[in-house]
Order: C-alpha cells, then structure tokens, then sequence
C-alpha cells in the first residue's frame, strides 16, 4: 500500500492546475476550484485502494484543520513512506498544507523528502503543481499514518 502511494504520486510530478485551482483531481474529488493539496493526497490513497475514511468526505478529506481534528489519533513521530505531513508555514498553530512524506533525508537533521500537490517554489500551499519537496521539521505540525 505504502509503495503503492508512492508510485502513484511520483507519476503525478510535474502536473499543473489549470486555472482557479481546478485539477483532474478536484473533479474526481467532485470539489473542484478549491485549494488542492488535501483533494491530491486523498486521490493517491484512493487511487492505491485505500480511501480515506472520516475526512468529511466520501473520496477523503479536502481540508489540512480536518485532518488535525479527524485524525489526530494517528499522529506519529516515526513517519514511514505514504503518512501524511502536516504543515503550517506561519507558525500560527493552523494548518496550512499537506503532503505525502516519501523518506528522510537526514533524520537527524529532520530533512526528508515529500510528494505535494498544490505547491510551488514561489507559493508553499497554493502553487498549482505537484512537485516533490525538500522539507525539514521546522514546519511541520504532524505526521499522519492512516495506513496502520
């Protein structure tokens, strides 16, 4: 499953929104013209055989604050390939994107590596692509494992 995530999200790098937030992935999702980053992770899941379940929505969950609120009692601090990275670039204690985490680069460093949709080098959660990220622990509010 994990790998699987994965797989699906790397074939994905490179895709652009079309204007207004609007993605093949906002129209499976049937929510389309929305911030994305929530929408592409949950169609990575869905697309591996594993759809989200109580993110609000019957495809996942289109919202980085519901995933702190529904899946909360998940969070990890051993993330493993295919959790969930929360973030929150203002340090403001609010959510404000998420990606796939994919593998640490330097866990003592706390650098690794993440799959996003909706993000950019000029704009972090709404940027329009899916790219993969260099991150680091800075910013991250929580790691996510739905899979178990």
């Amino acid at each position: 499953m994990r790998e699987k995530i994965i797989e699906l999200a790397t074939k994905e790098i490179g895709y652009a929104e079309k204007s207004g937030n609007v993605t093949k992935f906002g129209e499976w999702f049937g929510f389309n013209g929305v911030p994305w980053c929530a929408i592409f992770c949950s169609w990575c899941y869905s697309m591996a055989g594993m759809t989200i379940k109580g993110g609000g929505f019957k495809n996942g969950f289109a919202g980085c604050q519901t995933a702190m609120v529904n899946f909360k009692s998940m969070i990890t601090k051993t993330p493993k390939p295919g959790d969930l990275v929360i973030f929150d670039w203002q340090s403001d204690k609010r959510a404000d994107h998420v990606g796939i985490f994919v593998a640490w680069i330097d866990n003592k460093a706390g650098t690794f590596f993440t799959i996003e949709g909706n993000t950019s080098i000029a704009n972090q959660s709404n940027g329009g692509m899916v790219m993969k990220r260099q991150r680091n622990m800075a910013k991250v509010t929580a790691f996510i494992n739905l899979i178990g």
